[in-house]
């Protein structure tokens, strides 16, 4: 059976946009390619979330070109250029170079803060708006470029709550530290450390790590004679995983708390039985209670067959935000459409979005998770103004078992 041409076309340049292939389509005249382009580890240790980032900003690109949207008077192919930045801040900087070379008219990405950030300034000398979805670095938006945004809370809002969280709600009050020293692990790591100090804990111990170790007896070592009853770790899954093991074996017996690079299932697999119990915190609401959480889950499942990792909703909403300015711009070249973005108030998969004016949320939330059972489970949702005094009530009750 032969298709028309006209459908034969369309369905050809869908297939090169789905399939992240980097030759552009043959285009009718009423039609116009539009590259996006996204870039996070897709080998290595992080290549499970960094595909799942993939993931997410594919899913949007093709309900886009299945809703054929036009804009400026032509209809848009959108085409996905996806790049492996290695979670390496080198190469980072060499994939947004290409990517910029490569004409893209926005950038979703990079996963990793240590990434995003040097990667951010050759967007913005190239005037390329560009979303983040997952690096939580203050120092991203803070350097003043206004191509720069991010759709989920910093770390100066998640590390504020992470301290109240283990001082208030865990009632720890000797704490240790270990940190991978990258730009997320340890600028996380640091706004814990002011927001545990500013509550009234006591730091006993600060280790780092780097991203590639796999052991850490030695600094859990020193750390034991310590007596913390509280360890944090700011850094992701494939570390964190390892480290929790190796805390239990060791006989550490202190609560255990992290950041959203260990919200994963990853995390649970690496860490066996000795992840019960441990802690971690995740920008936004749980997924369940997200405005279109759970409809982007059942897609998401349908597509890949797989579950969300971590970060491909706020990927998803991502692109679609970028979408929407260019449509209400009229336009997708980057200089028109960009202060749209700034206008940005959209009712997204993860929550109702506005930048304020460093690019950041106007308003965002924090969730603790822990584990039970093998799975991760909400422990709280906190608001990331200043601690709301309904914490104490949610407090557990030491006299019931855990």
């Amino acid at each position: 059976m032969k298709l028309s041409g006209r459908l034969s076309l369309s369905l050809t340049a869908i297939i090169l946009v789905l399939s992240g292939c980097k030759e552009s389509p043959l285009l009718k005249a009423d039609e116009q390619l539009v590259k996006i382009g996204h870039a996070a580890p897709l080998t290595g240790t992080q290549a499970h979330i960094g595909k799942d980032n993939e993931n997410g900003v594919r899913l949007a690109i093709e309900e886009a070109n299945s809703a054929g949207i036009t804009i400026g008077g032509k209809k848009i192919i959108f085409q996905l250029l996806s790049e492996d930045d290695q979670a390496d801040p080198k190469n980072g900087t060499i994939v947004a170079h290409k990517l910029a070379d490569a004409e893209i008219s926005g950038m979703i990405g990079h996963l990793n803060s240590g990434t995003t950030i040097p990667a951010s300034r050759v967007y913005h000398d190239a005037g390329i708006p560009q979303i983040s979805p997952s690096a939580t670095n203050p120092r991203y938006t803070q350097q003043g470029f206004k191509s720069a945004f991010r759709t989920m809370a910093n770390d100066e809002q998640q590390g504020r709550l992470l301290g109240q969280f283990a001082t208030k709600h865990l009632l720890a009050k000797r704490i240790a530290i270990i940190d991978d020293r990258t730009a997320y692990g340890q600028g996380l790591a640091d706004e814990f450390e002011k927001s545990v100090k500013s509550n009234g804990g006591v730091i006993v111990a600060r280790e780092f790590t780097t991203d590639k170790s796999t052991d850490f007896r030695a600094i859990l070592t020193a750390i034991k004679g310590n007596q913390p009853d509280l360890l944090f770790f700011g850094g992701m899954d494939p570390q964190g995983g390892p480290l929790m093991r190796q805390v239990r074996s060791l006989g550490i017996t202190a609560q255990f708390l992290s950041g959203d690079g260990l919200y994963t299932p990853e995390f649970i697999k690496l860490a066996g039985v000795s992840s019960e119990g441990a802690y971690s915190s995740l920008p936004g609401v749980p997924l369940e209670k997200m405005p279109n959480g759970l409809a982007f889950r059942d897609k998401y499942r349908a597509k890949y067959n797989r579950d969300i990792q971590l970060y491909a909703p706020f990927c998803y909403d991502a692109v679609n935000i970028m979408i929407e300015a260019m449509k209400r711009a009229d336009s997708v070249k980057p200089e028109k459409y960009l202060p749209e973005l700034v206008k940005t108030d959209y009712s997204g998969v993860t929550a109702r979005i506005m930048f304020d004016e460093r690019g950041d949320l106007k308003a965002g939330t924090i969730t603790f998770y822990r584990v039970r059972n093998g799975k991760w489970e909400v422990a709280e949702t906190l608001s990331s103004t200043p601690l709301q005094s309904s914490l104490a009530e949610t407090q557990p009750d030491k006299k019931k078992p855990e």
